[in-house]
C-alpha cells in the first residue's frame, strides 16, 4: 500500500506585529517611519536588557525583538552602548519629567518630597523593564552611563536641597552633602528590591523613605509624626487590595 500524500499547502504567511508597519507601499511619511523604528529599538533594548542583562545583550536580539532589520539599526545607532545611552536617557526623561511635574506641583518641603518621592516609587514599580535597564544594568553597561547615572541622581538630590533652602533658615540647614546621601541610600533600597523582582512593593515604602529624608531637615518629633501620617493614609489602600483579592 503507498502512504497517502497529502497535497503541498501553502506556507503560511507570518502574521505582522501590532507594532510593526505596513508592509509596500503605505502612504507613511519617511519621519513617521524613521521615529516608529527609533521608538521600537529603543523599547526593545529595555525589554532584552531586563531578561538577559547588558553583559549578554547583543545587536541581533535587540533587531529580533524590535522587528527591524540590522541595516535600520545601523541607521540609526552605533552599536550596543549606544542604543544603551539613547535608552537610559529616554527613559531617566521620562522618569524626570514625572517627578519634577510632582515637586513643582507641591508646596513646602514636606509636600514636595513626598509628592516627588512619590512619582520616582510609582514609575519604578509601574515600569519593570525600565526599572532593571536604569537601575540594575546601568552599573554593568560602563563608565559613560554610570556617568549618566550619577547625573540623574544628583538632579534627584538638588530638588531635596532647593526645597529644603527655601523653606528652612540657614542655621538649621544640615550639610549640602546631605541630599546626596540620602538620595544614594534611596537608590540602594530601590536597587535590591529591582534586582530582586520585588519593584511591585517600592510605592509601600514610601512612609519610611519620607521619614528617613526628612528627617535631618525637620528633627525627629515632626519626621515620625509624618511617618504616622502616611501609614495612615497607606492603610485603607492596602485594605481595599485585600479585598480585591
Amino acid at each position: 500500500m503507498f502512504p497517502c500524500v497529502l497535497p503541498e499547502q501553502p506556507p503560511k504567511k507570518r502574521q505582522r506585529e501590532a507594532y510593526q508597519l505596513p508592509a509596500g507601499r503605505h502612504g507613511l511619511s519617511r519621519q513617521f517611519v524613521v521615529s516608529n523604528q527609533r521608538e521600537r529599538i529603543l523599547a526593545a533594548v529595555a525589554d532584552v536588557c531586563s531578561a538577559a542583562g547588558y553583559v549578554a545583550m547583543s545587536v541581533e536580539d535587540i533587531v529580533v525583538t524590535s522587528g527591524v532589520s540590522r541595516r535600520t539599526f545601523y541607521d540609526n545607532f552605533r552599536g550596543k552602548e549606544d542604543v544603551y545611552l539613547a535608552a537610559y536617557d529616554e527613559v531617566t526623561q521620562q522618569l524626570l519629567t514625572q517627578v519634577y511635574a510632582a515637586y513643582e506641583g507641591a508646596d513646602g518641603l514636606v509636600a514636595k518630597v513626598r509628592d516627588s518621592l512619590s512619582a520616582f516609587l510609582n514609575f519604578v514599580a509601574d515600569e519593570p523593564a525600565f526599572a532593571d535597564m536604569c537601575i540594575v544594568e546601568v552599573m554593568a553597561a560602563g563608565s559613560t552611563a554610570i556617568e549618566r547615572r550619577n547625573r540623574t541622581m544628583a538632579a534627584f538630590a538638588e530638588m531635596i536641597g532647593q526645597a529644603a533652602a527655601a523653606e528652612l533658615p540657614k542655621t538649621k540647614l544640615p550639610p549640602a552633602l546631605t541630599a546626596e546621601t540620602l538620595v544614594g541610600g534611596i537608590y540602594e533600597v530601590v536597587y535590591s528590591r529591582v534586582l530582586q523582582g520585588r519593584g511591585e512593593e517600592l510605592p509601600a515604602l514610601l512612609p519610611d523613605l519620607l521619614f528617613s529624608v526628612l528627617l535631618p531637615y525637620v528633627g525627629r518629633e515632626t519626621a515620625s509624626s509624618l511617618l504616622k501620617n502616611e501609614r495612615r493614609r497607606s492603610k485603607p489602600k492596602a485594605g481595599k487590595q485585600a479585598d480585591a483579592g
